[in-house]
């Protein structure tokens, strides 16, 4: 914060959540703590210690531009530019999808599985398929000292979004990037593949909520006709990429444990683990390959 004669931290704090709470947001109360703390550089108790200081002018009309942009269903980590997964702070693009704590499930599902890896092998290999932000790779490599990871997507934006990342968490030397569709880039095998791929059906997109449908990269959401296109992909030819007693840890939708788990098996994976979100729905597969 810098000095001037502006409105108080407190003022502009009340002022956003009045504002949101009149459009209906979900949780205004939250989404305005979240949003001028994380612009004026302050935590929860620092908007209560310091909430009685002036804001500089500069500050205060950042401030209401972000509101304005929120009131415009522009999600608040997007207009702050970056949000915390797992314990790292990561960047977010325009061609990354926002992660979320449902993600961080598969994350919690995974790490037994490759601490398990890592005991028994050593030197693990991880691929990230439809990487983003880096998130779900840079998260197990942030927990597993000794495993690699491989970032794909076919986006380059995406995957200098998720190099970003892993250099401002001190992850870069044991992470790099392949751009390409599903296996295209990759020409090595790894012990662990994880991916939290595009799984809405084509037809769902437009009934989405604004912040999803206007602000998440469409190729992140878009799954295809039935939502399983991705699945169908990496379920085809993920065998030739994985060691022995490989393991594939996907995100799904609430509705697709079925489904995803009759692709997979067609293919040859057998279901290891299910594991349900915080609302308790579906959210996580867990395949093996036995060679």
């Amino acid at each position: 914060m810098s000095g001037g004669q502006g409105p108080t931290a407190s003022e502009l704090l009340q002022e956003a959540r009045a504002r949101f709470a009149g459009a209906d947001l979900d949780d205004p109360a939250t989404e305005a703590r979240i949003l001028v703390g994380g612009l004026l550089h302050l935590s929860a108790t620092g908007l209560v210690t310091h909430g009685a200081e002036p804001v500089s002018e500069e500050d205060a009309a950042r401030v209401r531009a972000a509101v304005a942009r929120r009131l415009n269903h522009e999600p608040v980590y997007r207009i702050l530019g970056e949000r915390e997964f797992y314990g790292l702070s990561l960047r977010l693009s325009a061609a990354t999808l926002e992660p979320r704590p449902d993600t961080e499930i598969l994350v919690d599902t995974m790490l037994p599985h490759v601490r398990r890896l890592e005991s028994q092998i050593g030197n693990i290999h991880i691929l990230d398929i439809g990487t983003g932000t880096g998130a779900i790779c840079l998260a197990l490599l942030h927990e597993c000292p000794k495993a690699m990871g491989v970032g794909s997507d076919i986006s380059s934006e995406a995957l200098e979004t998720a190099r970003g990342n892993a250099e401002r968490n001190g992850l870069a030397a044991r992470f790099r990037t392949a751009q390409g569709s599903w296996f295209e880039a990759i020409h090595e095998r790894f012990h662990v593949i994880v991916s939290n791929p595009p799984y809405i059906a084509s037809n769902v997109i437009s009934t989405l909520a604004p912040e999803v449908k206007d602000f998440d990269p469409p190729m992140a959401l878009d799954g295809g006709l039935d939502g399983l296109d991705a699945y169908r992909a990496i379920a085809k030819d993920a065998a030739r990429f994985l060691y022995q007693n490989g393991m594939i840890g996907v995100e799904i939708g609430y509705d697709q444990r079925e489904t995803v788990t009759s692709v997979f098996e067609g293919a040859g994976f057998s279901l290891v683990e299910a594991v349900r979100d915080y609302g308790q729905n579906d959210r996580v597969l867990v395949f093996e390959f036995q060679h």
